[in-house]
Parts: C-alpha cells; structure tokens; sequence
C-alpha cells in the first residue's frame, strides 16, 4: 500500500501475474506526471485510471470494464480503452461510446497534494 511521498509508475498495459492492491481512501493513486494533459495513465495497483482532460482537471474512474471486468489497458485519444473485447469510455465522463460495454466506468474523486493524486 503505498502513502504520501512513495514513487510507483503507472502502467498502461496491464498484464502481470500479481494481483493489484486496492488503495483506500486517503492514499496516493499516483503522481501528477505520469497522467499527461489530454490522456491519462492507468494505475494498476489502485484499480484506477486517472485522466487529465484540461490542464489540473483529473478524473478518476475504475479500471474494471464494465462489460467483462477485464482491466482497461490504455487511454488514448481522448478514449479510455478495454482491449479485451473493444470496449471504449469517453475518459472525461466515464461513459461507454463503443464496444459491449453499456454501463460507464465507476467515477471517483481524488485530490491533488504537490503531485500526489489522492483517493478522496
């Protein structure tokens, strides 16, 4: 479980044998620049992805896909995608705009210390 101040990369293509830790409430996601302006990153160990659609506006989703549970791999192109079965959320709303899935991704709130993003 990582805190405030520890370092961890994010990963964008899932994959790994581990099982990802869940963060709680109050610990850091990640750092503010692992998540490009007008992307995002996903963050394996937390079961998030994070986007930054403007300049210091992030958003946080899970990284479950909604249709087959399958951790989404990237956000590219102003869409967070699953790469499973196609599925593709608009990585501002969370919202499905393609593929199987038809629910949105569960939205989170998270804050912002220095560069720490931190599960509100």
């Amino acid at each position: 479980m990582r805190v405030r101040g520890e370092q961890a990369a994010p990963v964008r293509y899932g994959g790994g044998r581990r099982e990802p830790q869940e963060v709680r409430r109050g610990h850091v996601v990640g750092q503010t620049t692992d998540v490009p302006e007008g992307g995002g990153a996903v963050f394996s160990h937390s079961k998030l992805v994070v986007t930054q659609p403007e300049k210091g506006e992030y958003k946080a989703f899970s990284a479950a896909c909604t249709h087959g549970g399958c951790t989404v791999q990237e956000v590219e192109d102003e869409l967070i995608r699953c790469l499973c079965h196609g599925s593709e959320f608009d990585y501002v709303s969370g919202d499905p705009v393609a593929g199987p899935a038809k629910d949105p991704l569960e939205s989170f709130t998270v804050s912002i210390d220095g560069t720490d993003i931190i599960l509100d």
